[in-house]
């Protein structure tokens, strides 16, 4: 069995040889379309992988309650300057809402920071001890500040991976002193990497503070009021009723009276995301759709390439049912020359798409893999092409009259 598999395959190969270029341009669209899938479906996934991840760095069940009301046009300058939002109001929120399991006050603006002869414009944060667990941020070298340290207004921070590297390169930044608008702070941790935030900023260029100390010496201690309140809810389903909680409990606390607008709002930042990964899931689908319109024009030209290869190989056929082929092998004979001209371009397709996927990789700087299920399909898809556009123009070889093809020209 294995053996003749192995001459039907050296006998289609020669069959193809025949004619190089036409072969060639045939298995060209297979190859084109196959590539394509391929890439799409890694680009594709590698796209995912990155907004997933973005939505896992976004926080625990992340809820932002902003100050100020929301425009019109749902377009915001930003909360700094309006004083709709306290330190009580955040407490209330931690108080009354069981739906809310983590709170803190936040306050936030930029500023310069200075170690030794170096200097760096960085975006500062003043929150509690709460704030690495709303944000999943972990402390890789040193340690987070503490409640006593927020209770104390102690002159500490923790600062980001860009921050160390602009300021402190390959030195330990633990336990160092920088000045901070003419204030002296230790350095207690550095906080893991984060990278890009889904709107396209640096999260690692940042220095958090308690905020008790932000307030007070960098804000200025006559400021009181909150730029925003950052909290967690108990969990996914829990979102949309916190909201609806937190939203009645600062409307009653702020006196709006009813129909009058709020002078908070309240975001859940991971649903730009999740409408980010179902926006890649649809684009997935429509290239890969464009890219199966190729496959298609592809086995229309398997199919002609058939058809002018019995046309020009009549009297062979001819010859073949004379000395007592079955129009079953002669059949068969194509059907294999259509498969393996399908599966040597689904061959060859793949290899470019993962070259494709490589190189739109490093362009992008992605970390892209290839589907292991898009290589072990794409020859099976091939071979599909092959057998569906290759079984019309056998069945025309093997219903050819013998008599008939033994006087073609």
């Amino acid at each position: 069995m294995q053996a003749a598999l192995h001459l039907f395959f050296i006998e289609a190969l020669h069959a193809l040889a025949r004619n190089r270029l036409r072969s060639s341009l045939a298995a060209l669209s297979i190859t084109i379309g196959i590539a394509a899938v391929v890439a799409v479906v890694a680009i594709g996934r590698a796209g995912s992988r990155r907004a997933e991840q973005a939505l896992q760095n976004l926080g625990d069940n992340f809820l932002w309650i902003e100050a100020g009301s929301r425009a019109p046009n749902g377009v915001r300058t930003g909360s700094h300057g309006t004083t709709s939002l306290t330190l009580g109001d955040a407490e209330a929120i931690a108080r009354e809402i069981p739906l809310v399991k983590r709170v803190t006050p936040n306050v936030d603006g930029s500023l310069q920071i200075i170690y030794g002869h170096k200097n760096w414009r960085t975006h500062w944060r003043g929150v509690n001890p709460n704030y690495f667990e709303i944000k999943r941020w972990n402390v890789m070298s040193g340690e987070a500040f503490t409640d006593e340290d927020v209770r104390q207004t102690s002159s500490v921070c923790v600062i980001g991976v860009t921050v160390r590297e602009q300021l402190f390169g390959n030195e330990d930044p633990v336990g160092k002193t920088v000045r901070v608008q003419e204030q002296l702070f230790r350095v207690v941790g550095v906080l893991a990497a984060k990278g890009q935030s889904a709107f396209g900023s640096d999260q690692d260029d940042t220095i958090v503070l308690p905020w008790s100390t932000a307030e007070k010496k960098i804000r200025g201690a006559s400021q009181t009021f909150l730029d925003d309140i950052l909290a967690s809810a108990t969990s996914a389903e829990a979102v949309s009723p916190a909201i609806e909680a937190i939203s009645e409990l600062l409307r009653e606390r702020h006196h709006l009276a009813p129909g009058k607008d709020d002078d908070f709002n309240i975001r859940r930042p991971d649903e730009f995301i999740k409408a980010q990964i179902e926006t890649s899931h649809t684009l997935e689908a429509l290239l890969l759709s464009i890219a199966s319109i190729s496959l298609l024009v592809g086995g229309i030209g398997v199919m002609n390439v058939m058809l002018v290869s019995i046309a020009q190989r009549t009297r062979e056929i001819g010859v073949r049912l004379a000395v007592g082929a079955t129009s079953g092998a002669v059949q068969l004979q194509f059907l294999g020359e259509a498969v393996v001209l399908t599966v040597l371009g689904g061959l060859i397709g793949i290899a470019l798409g993962v070259l494709a996927t490589f190189l739109i990789g490093r362009v992008l700087g992605w970390d892209t893999a290839v589907p292991l299920e898009a290589v072990v399909l794409a020859p099976i898809f091939s071979a599909v092409v092959g057998v569906f556009f290759g079984l019309y123009p056998a069945r025309v070889a093997s219903r050819l009259d013998p008599i008939a093809s033994l006087r073609h020209e």
